[in-house]
């Protein structure tokens, strides 16, 4: 077989095993990954268990690009006429499965929401949100009521004109204030790095329970940054959450939108947070502090894999030819 193809059947067969095992263990031990992340703020929880959702890809990908291409480009001599054994090639067809499957999924998701931001784009027009410091939003004239963030890289506030009606301009800001949370924090995009990641299994849900409560615990910090610990301000949010889902059923949105509550499961958790919001905790370590012991330990990983490289690669070498049998 070819030099480029066998690397390819390498790495997709790698990358399926690298990202079963882990994802799998990861669904198994979701539930007490979720207990701990109960214990953490609403922000901190929501990057755990994003973190832990992305796992299983992240080292599958690291591996491939670490471990697997470097070893057989260096030690695998072009000419080699070697072929790809039966297992070693289903493992890859299984493996270009599970990123077809994903890819699909985020095509799809970014088709619907460019074609719901076009069609809001059409039926709506610009305007100042009252009440949020002068703040420019797409406001859609009709169609049921929508307060939700659009957009993967540039987002945009999308607001239909009842919800405009219907609120009071302190709770229009408030609105405002927990989607720019979202969009701060970039979940826009993280929603479609969790379409990306690949199932542990092709065409099966490996972490829908993280992504859940993923979902769950973003909301919630979303909330707590708009209210910034004032219960005045949460009273008012939470009021605004109850009067957007009494309007009626919201519209049906794409994945990669977050909305103030359309879709959401948790509402009643999410107004009783709010009307028994605590004094805020303690506050975590410094950015400062935290960046560097990330780097101290970076480094030290770093200089760990870079004396032990040649060693490693000479290990995972002799693995794919074990493996290519």
């Amino acid at each position: 077989m070819n030099y480029v193809l066998r690397l390819l059947c390498l790495c997709l067969a790698s990358f399926f095993l690298v990202n079963a095992a882990v994802g799998l263990t990861t669904a198994l031990l979701s539930r007490a990954a979720v207990r701990m992340a109960e214990t953490m703020r609403p922000r901190s929880a929501a990057r755990f268990l994003f973190a832990a959702r992305m796992l299983a890809c992240a080292l599958g990908a690291g591996a491939v690009l670490g471990l697997c291409v470097p070893s057989y480009l260096w030690l695998e001599p072009p000419a080699s006429s070697e072929r790809v054994g039966w297992a070693c090639l289903t493992l890859a067809l299984v493996g270009a499965a599970t990123w077809f499957g994903s890819l699909a999924r985020a095509a799809w998701a970014l088709a619907a929401s460019v074609r719901l931001n076009r069609r809001w784009q059409q039926a709506g027009s610009e305007t100042l949100l009252p009440g949020a410091s002068g703040r420019a939003v797409v406001m859609v004239k009709k169609g049921a009521p929508l307060v939700a963030l659009v957009g993967v890289f540039r987002p945009r506030l999308v607001v239909s004109e009842t919800v405009i009606r219907s609120l009071s301009a302190e709770q229009l800001d408030l609105a405002w204030q927990h989607e720019n949370a979202h969009g701060l924090s970039r979940d826009n995009l993280k929603r479609l790095f969790l379409l990306l990641a690949p199932a542990p299994i092709p065409f099966l849900g490996g972490g829908t329970s993280l992504e859940q409560c993923w979902a769950k615990f973003s909301e919630w910090a979303a909330d707590d940054e708009a209210v910034r610990g004032d219960s005045q301000r949460a009273l008012a949010l939470a009021a605004a959450l109850l009067c957007v889902a009494r309007m009626g059923t919201a519209p049906r949105l794409s994945f990669l939108h977050t909305s103030l509550c359309a879709g959401d499961h948790h509402l009643c958790a999410r107004v009783e947070r709010l009307l028994t919001l605590r004094p805020p905790a303690a506050k975590p370590l410094s950015r400062a502090r935290c960046l560097a012991f990330g780097a101290s330990l970076g480094t030290a990983a770093g200089i760990t894999v870079f004396l032990a490289w040649p060693a490693t690669l000479l290990s995972v070498h002799r693995l794919l030819e074990l493996f290519l049998r």
